[in-house]
């Protein structure tokens, strides 16, 4: 299957006729084919638009477009209708594709037509042949379970995709329901299932066929009660995701709420009285330094004023003392020589020896002389107690000075934070616009409190529900096993119960098989994408959940979450990369948001080893920052690219407009 044209009119921001050629007939300049179709548009630009605008042509009522959520198909259609279209015009979707049917290609153009508040709510369907002209209106009454058997509305998604499936896909332990049935559908499981439900209908029948009347009578009210349990369970079951996203919708506004009270104040005013005990503590200790520190200007400090004089003082006092005391010790050689003198001339020494040693002790009389000379300036005259006690003073008056300079520093810091803590209560909301934050926080929270309390109370009749209906089924059950078991056809539901074993049998020989298959082409695509190529030797898929289960090349398992967020989205592709290969459908691959949060070396894997062979036929659907120049440089330099389209959307009309062999670079 191949997509050929596809044709907006007055759909969704496309005003008028689009007509976009989505052929990649034309080969490359080597002959070899080029796969991709390159469509760029800005966020809000229109390309989730064209997505829908495939589903919706493909699958109709029964598409799963991005913005339609619980609305109805006929409210759906109108919210599709181009706002500025005139009312007289009609909407329009034509999908053009080729297959092989019968070892022919044959072509076939879809459309779909509806207004504004379409009639019964439904769009006109119209198949048209080869040559667009001549429709094919048995086509047309049978298109949905055509379509199935080309492209089935259940493996879709491994084909037609994006960005948002991609990372929801990438973060969650086990796949999403959306890509759990698609792989139920590409292992046939649902044939299996199917058929189990039918061999129970068939079992049903035959127990009201054997029952006596009573019995059926009995067996039918059962069935009744189990048939209205079953539709209250889906009814709640409906609830419950109502009610799940109501819970979603007061956590996002608790948040919003709480982001406000905190950045308009709030949270700053609701710790005023802390913080105003802060300052006053703060006070009071700054208080209690400078009580401190009058404490010491009460004392010696005060003399710090004439600190150089005290120490000049105790300078002049210990050199006078030096001099006084050299002046004693000068009187003291003075006898001592004059003695010597008397006893060297009682020696009867020559005259010239006694000239000599006078001569010599008149030398050394030098120090003595200089240390008279200091003594002829002194003026303080102190004694050694003086001088004492002043040192004292000093070393005392050394310390204070240490303290008081210590405890200013503190007094300084203490300061600084009381500024700090009254900045911060500036910026604290009023009195009256507290109460109003602290309201609105206080609403927000009840509503997240009754949602939880909503989403638990349908929880739990829903667990109820299960345990009703399974009493139910077993009381069938018994019911039937007892009464019936006597009966000539017995043997009809005990075979029936038979084949239901070896189905059951049959669909996990089934799942493991197939499984196993899935599980070699998961580890080779994913292998081949990612740039660390000795990170995973092999992947397993879990049978019930089919989670995935990575592991080393020592058989130990790869936690997924060690793997960075871009490799993650790398296993998720590789998943659908390869379940779409298993499929064995030759169908074309259409991707919206391709690249998402992947580093430089992911892209470059992705554009160079993905997009080109993802599938004979690839629509890419990107803004400006995921296939930047360096990625469609690389695209074209191999040329990969059949076509390229630019989506220019103008912001003042909200209208788009398809600009052909175009893109941002």
């Amino acid at each position: 299957m191949i997509f050929l044209e596809l044709v907006l009119q007055n759909f969704g921001p496309y005003k008028g006729r689009h007509v976009i050629n989505l052929d990649i007939s034309p080969r490359g300049e080597h002959g070899h084919q080029r796969p991709i179709l390159l469509l760029g548009g800005k966020n809000g630009g229109g390309k989730t638009t064209l997505m829908d605008a495939l589903r919706l042509a493909l699958y109709g009522h029964r598409a799963q477009c991005s913005n339609r959520g619980n609305l109805s198909y006929g409210d759906f259609l109108t919210q599709c209708v181009n706002s500025h279209a005139s009312p007289h015009e009609k909407t329009r979707i034509e999908l053009v594709f080729e297959h092989i049917e019968n070892d022919i290609p044959v072509k076939y153009r879809i459309v779909r037509t509806w207004e504004r508040n379409p009639k019964d709510g439904k769009d006109q369907l119209g198949i048209l042949g080869d040559d667009d002209t001549w429709p094919v209106d048995a086509l047309a009454n049978i298109w949905d379970e055509y379509i199935e058997n080309l492209l089935p509305l259940g493996i879709s998604n491994l084909f037609l995709f994006d960005g948002e499936q991609v990372k929801e896909l990438a973060e969650q332990e086990i796949p999403p329901p959306i890509v759990v049935d698609a792989i139920r559908n590409l292992l046939g499981l649902e044939l299996a299932e199917r058929l189990a439900i039918d061999l129970d209908i068939l079992i049903n029948r035959k127990r009201k066929e054997l029952a006596e009347e009573k019995e059926l009578y009995n067996l039918e009210e059962i069935e009744q009660k189990l048939q209205k349990l079953q539709q209250e369970y889906e009814k709640e079951s409906k609830n419950l995701v109502s009610r799940q996203a109501e819970l979603k919708l007061a956590k996002e506004q608790e948040q919003e709420a709480t982001d406000k009270f905190i950045s308009e104040g709030g949270k700053i005013a609701a710790e005023r009285s802390y913080l105003e005990k802060q300052v006053r503590q703060k006070s009071s200790e700054i208080e209690q330094i400078c009580s401190n520190l009058r404490e010491l200007a009460g004392g010696v400090l005060p003399l710090a004023l004439i600190q150089p004089i005290l120490i000049q003082a105790q300078n002049q006092g210990e050199k006078e003392l030096q001099v006084r005391q050299a002046q004693i010790a000068k009187d003291i050689l003075k006898q001592r020589d004059k003695r010597l003198l008397n006893f060297v001339n009682n020696l009867g020494l020559s005259k010239e020896k006694i000239e000599k040693i006078q001569a010599f002790l008149i030398e050394d009389e030098g120090y003595p002389k200089n240390l008279q000379l200091q003594c002829e300036e002194a003026w303080l005259l102190a004694d050694e107690k003086a001088l004492s006690q002043l040192g004292n003073v000093i070393y005392y008056l050394q310390n204070a000075q240490a303290t008081a300079k210590q405890q200013l520093a503190i007094v300084k810091v203490k300061e600084e934070e009381i500024s700090g803590l009254e900045k911060q209560m500036l910026q604290a909301a009023s009195p009256e616009e507290y109460k109003e934050l602290r309201q609105a926080v206080q609403i927000a929270q009840k509503k997240v409190a009754e949602a939880l309390a909503n989403c638990e109370t349908v929880r739990r009749r829903l667990a109820e529900l299960e345990v009703a209906m399974e009493n139910l089924k077993k009381k069938l059950k018994d019911y039937t096993e007892s009464t019936i078991k006597r009966k000539n056809k017995e043997h009809i539901i005990t075979a029936s119960a038979k084949v239901q074993e070896t189905l059951k049998l049959f669909r996990e020989r089934l799942t493991l098989r197939k499984l196993n298959k899935l599980e070699t082409e998961v580890t080779k695509c994913f292998r081949y994408l990612l740039h660390k190529s000795d990170l995973v030797h092999s992947i397993t898929i879990d049978t019930k959940t089919f989670g995935l289960f990575l592991y080393d090349q020592q058989s130990k398992v790869v936690p997924k979450h060690r793997l960075s967020a871009g490799e993650k989205q790398m296993l998720a592709i590789a998943f659908l990369w390869s379940l779409a290969r298993v499929s064995n459908r030759h169908l074309p691959v259409v991707i919206d948001t391709p690249l998402g949060r992947l580093d430089s070396s992911h892209r470059n894997n992705l554009v160079e080893r993905y997009f080109p062979f993802a599938s004979h036929q690839v629509i890419l659907l990107s803004t400006d920052t995921e296939i930047g120049p360096k990625e469609v440089s690389a695209l074209r330099q191999i040329d990969a690219i059949a076509r390229e389209y630019l989506l220019q959307y103008d912001s003042s009309t909200r209208q788009t407009t398809v600009i052909e062999n175009k893109y941002f670079w």
